[in-house]
């Protein structure tokens, strides 16, 4: 018999990290817009992701979609408990969506107000999104098929060290990007600020791997009774040796490994993520299967599913193919 919850988890889990990749390395560009004031050099940041960025969203809406129509149970509680952190997501994307189109529109003297707004909207984008992960991971109380807790229980200190850490895991992924499309002096300067972001969030990674088992002891039952813990020690393992890559990589002024090595960075802190909750979708006590929708919908679901992810992986594809290769002063965005 077909476990159509599985399926669908996987999708989920596929389609947030592809947001989380896509949109991760967009949103760190406007992270680190402050730290180049040279305006030709910020136009040549944004313009890396201009052809490419608003697809990048494509990812998160069919993450949600998915979760509304296979685990319904889910999708209520999540809304309910962060509709606070969501809500300033959204904002977020939006406010960093027209400032991206306006700075391009503004005069000079209006630029600097939209790369303002670029920022801000990326910082509050990628914060709250840091925050809703930190909730999960802390867990939600239901009762019935009702989230039983506070709107403000996203509020904590975990959560929003966890807000704190995704804005340096998405620095690090724009500015390994820019590594990558970018020469010259634009290309020293990120190359100058990855070693420190990527230090920066190993010391991260390594105070929440502390702090998360040490307040839930199912957790720390997950990655350190045997033989869960053999089977999990490679994962700590290649974050530290792909931090380590990226560092070597930056000091033999490589181009395109120090973006793949923080790729795989993110894959494992992602790994990390799902051996913690699995296979509970509502932490600690909900499992994918308890808030599944009926069998019948999953299947009716996976239909549209399995036509719509290869048109919207194609066109991904095919628009970063187009405009691979680096990126030059002179190229502009119309």
């Amino acid at each position: 018999m077909i476990d159509f919850s599985i399926i669908w988890f996987a999708i989920i889990v596929f389609g947030t990290l592809m947001y989380i990749v896509m949109d991760g390395f967009d949103l760190g560009i406007g992270l680190l817009l402050p730290f180049n004031k040279d305006p030709i050099e910020r136009d040549m940041m944004v313009n890396t992701v201009a052809p490419v960025w608003d697809g990048n969203e494509t990812w998160l809406v069919l993450g949600g979609a998915a979760l509304y129509g296979a685990f319904p149970l889910a999708y209520s509680v999540l809304l309910d408990a962060l509709s606070i952190p969501l809500t300033a997501m959204l904002i977020g994307l939006i406010f960093r969506g027209v400032a991206f189109e306006f700075r391009f529109k503004a005069t000079v003297e209006h630029r600097p107000f939209w790369d303002k707004s670029f920022i801000a909207g990326s910082l509050l984008a990628t914060f709250s999104q840091g925050v809703a992960v930190g909730a999960i991971l802390n867990g939600f109380p239901v009762v019935g098929r009702e989230y039983a807790g506070s709107a403000m229980s996203w509020l904590a200190p975990f959560p929003l060290f966890c807000g704190v850490g995704l804005v340096i895991a998405y620095a690090l992924l724009g500015c390994t990007w820019l590594i990558m499309k970018t020469e010259h002096d634009l290309h020293r300067k990120m190359s100058a600020l990855a070693t420190p972001l990527t230090l920066t969030l190993l010391l991260v990674v390594g105070i929440i791997s502390i702090w998360t088992p040490l307040t839930h002891a199912d957790i720390a039952q997950r990655w350190f009774s045997r033989p869960n813990l053999f089977w999990f020690l490679p994962v700590p393992v290649l974050v530290v040796l792909c931090s380590w890559g990226i560092v070597r990589a930056i000091k033999r002024e490589a181009h395109y490994s120090p973006f793949i090595l923080t790729l795989a960075l993110i894959f494992l802190g992602f790994s990390g993520l799902g051996i913690s909750i699995w296979p509970n979708i509502i932490p600690p006590s909900i499992t994918i299967w308890q808030a599944a929708s009926p069998a019948s919908s999953q299947a009716f679901m996976l239909v549209g599913g399995l036509l719509i992810i290869p048109v919207i992986l194609g066109y991904t594809f095919w628009s970063y193919y187009v405009f691979r290769g680096k990126i030059k002063a002179d190229e502009g965005y119309h």
